[in-house]
């Protein structure tokens, strides 16, 4: 295959940004040593940025957007896969400057793919995604941090990270108490293993004390701003979160009696630039301890071809659930 299709943005020189699927070879494609046919992809908010010329991810346009891609390997220069290999490519520069996985042809560095494990397709990856690759390592730091049971609070638990980390934290037999904006989802939020859902007014709308009552054992927070604080505020002592997104705001306005009187612990999640070995244990868990029986669920499916016309429901939080691409 020298010709293929991909989602491709451009802009002119007013600075409008136009969405299509093109009509690409090979030879356009950036250096790189591995070469994939791509299979499946997933839609996430730096996709939406990115394909919308949202300043703050892609510099330089033409280019085509997509964070997260899997598929087949079709040639490695450094021979540390074969052709045929099934690998996941997520996070590094993927799609931000570099041509990303919403087409069906990338070329990228071979360090930045991860080897299929053995019980997980091509399509159960990228039902995940970066958003399951970052619910994952959110809940390892729980885990490590010593934290094996008790309440665990989530919040954006409609989203992709959200979502994810409440159906292992649930199958890990946490209590998980789901955080959302929108109260028409909680019948999926427990179906997918949420034992309480609430909104995320009740958590806006708790008191501005420097330390409030002890209500959960830890959370992942996708959201900062004040609602981390609200959350570190009411850590039972010893608890942590895990924080990985900044839907809220990127701003921590709070005093440190959480953390000198209740010994809180505040974790840092990064799933793009962490080492290979690191994302390769996550997707190693979730084809086995971590395996969800729900996992199809999780995500809609649909084509390369719908993708431009979507990006700004995702940069405006319509969707429900998660996007899985269907590219070849």
């Amino acid at each position: 295959m020298n010709s293929f299709q991909a989602v491709r943005v451009t802009s002119d020189d007013q600075g409008n940004f136009e969405q299509q699927i093109v009509s690409r070879e090979i030879d356009q494609l950036p250096e790189g040593e591995l070469l994939v046919r791509v299979g499946w992809s997933s839609l996430n908010f730096k996709d939406a940025l990115s394909g919308l010329g949202i300043p703050g991810v892609t510099r330089n346009y033409p280019h085509t957007p997509g964070i997260d891609a899997a598929g087949e390997v079709v040639s490695d220069s450094t021979g540390k896969f074969k052709a045929g290999d099934q690998v996941i490519v997520t996070g590094y520069d993927l799609g931000m400057n570099t041509d990303g996985g919403l087409s069906q042809m990338i070329r990228v560095p071979a360090s930045w793919a991860t080897p299929l494990p053995q019980g997980l397709s091509t399509r159960q990856a990228m039902v995940l995604g970066t958003a399951g690759l970052t619910a994952g390592l959110s809940v390892e730091k729980l885990l490590a941090h010593g934290i094996q049971s008790g309440r665990i609070l989530v919040t954006g638990a409609t989203g992709g990270v959200g979502s994810i980390a409440v159906a292992i934290l649930a199958k890990l037999g946490f209590q998980v108490i789901a955080v959302t904006g929108k109260a028409e989802s909680e019948a999926y939020l427990k179906s997918i293993g949420a034992s309480e859902v609430i909104s995320r007014q009740e958590i806006s709308e708790l008191p501005g004390k420097p330390l409030l009552k002890p209500q959960w054992d830890g959370a992942v927070d996708c959201a900062g701003g004040q609602t981390l604080t609200a959350i570190l505020r009411s850590l039972a002592p010893g608890g942590a979160v895990s924080c990985c997104g900044l839907v809220d705001s990127p701003k921590l306005e709070m005093t440190v009696l959480p953390f000198i009187l209740r010994g809180v612990s505040l974790l840092g999640v990064d799933s793009v630039e962490i080492p290979l070995a690191a994302k390769a244990t996550v997707w190693q868990k979730f084809a086995s301890e971590w395996m969800l029986p729900g996992l199809n669920d999780l995500a809609d499916e649909m084509p390369l071809t719908e993708v431009p016309a979507i990006f700004n429901d995702i940069l405006k939080g319509k969707l429900k659930k998660r996007k899985l691409v269907r590219i070849d």
